[in-house]
């Protein structure tokens, strides 16, 4: 697993799919003056080079008009490259909203207890962290911040412990601590005492003033292990393995972003 304080990187098949689009884009320029061909492409929209093919034949195009058109979108790419990763973000944020779309109300709901700010906020930012990342921690000031300054925001905890034993364990803890209504109590209080060594979870759960005997019984219990590996399947749905990883809305930023990304993510239209 790897943390990464930069977004996302573009997947390249994304690339690969542009290019048809942009072959289509061709048979589109003549498409504008035809409606017969305009009808025929728009049965046949599974494949974009297909749907060219069979725009340029319904449409009885000859091959030098195709080519000239081709020539003129080309020409248009090469002076204006900005286009192609712009077409690129789109084509990512309709795939993470697909994504999103099935997994949205498992990922805003919060294990009980785990969660900060305003319970009943409209703005809901979800983060998945691990004690052990130091990003996550370099990150708490932000988001503290963000709950400091914002009444209607609702902030999801979710434990996505993926470096190590001592992570599991943290998180374990945080799950128990969730359960005494202290989870932010030992939320900070973790990431202050440093690397969730068996010491230092011990000091902030200390801290925290948990019930040890109690907690004990709840970091190993059924359903802390399901939420854990729920919250797996969850980031296996949307795609991403790296922390923290924030989810609000349709946006998805991966990365200590900083505070102003992380409040424009909330506050800006999905």
């Amino acid at each position: 697993m790897i943390n990464s304080a930069k977004p996302a990187t573009r997947n390249p098949l994304l690339y690969v799919m542009l290019g048809g689009c942009l072959l289509a884009l061709a048979a589109a320029l003549y498409l504008t003056f035809s409606a017969d061909a305009r009808s025929a492409s728009a049965s046949d929209n599974s494949d974009p080079v297909a749907a060219a093919d069979s725009a340029v034949r319904t449409a009885n195009i000859s091959q030098n008009e195709r080519r000239a058109m081709e020539a003129i979108v080309r020409e248009y790419i090469l002076t204006h490259p900005e286009i192609i990763p712009e077409a690129v973000d789109v084509l990512q944020k309709r795939d993470t909203q697909g994504r999103l779309a099935g997994s949205r109300s498992a990922i805003e709901t919060p294990f009980p207890g785990a969660v900060a700010g305003n319970p009943n906020g409209s703005q809901v930012l979800v983060e998945f962290f691990d004690y052990a990342c130091g990003f996550c921690r370099a990150s708490l000031p932000d988001l503290n911040r963000i709950i400091a300054e914002n009444n209607d925001v609702k902030v999801v905890f979710r434990e996505f412990p993926i470096l190590g034993e001592g992570s599991q364990k943290a998180a374990r803890m945080a799950l128990a601590a969730a359960e005494q209504g202290k989870y932010r109590a030992f939320h900070d209080a973790m990431f202050a005492a440093g690397k969730p060594t068996d010491q230092n979870i011990a000091a902030a759960a200390q801290a925290a003033g948990l019930d040890m005997a109690r907690a004990q019984k709840v970091a190993g219990s059924d359903a802390v292990t399901q939420e854990l590996q729920k919250n797996f399947q969850l980031a296996q749905s949307v795609g991403f393995n790296g922390t923290p990883t924030w989810v609000t809305g349709d946006h998805v930023l991966e990365g200590a972003v900083g505070y102003d990304a992380l409040n424009e993510a909330i506050t800006s239209p999905s």
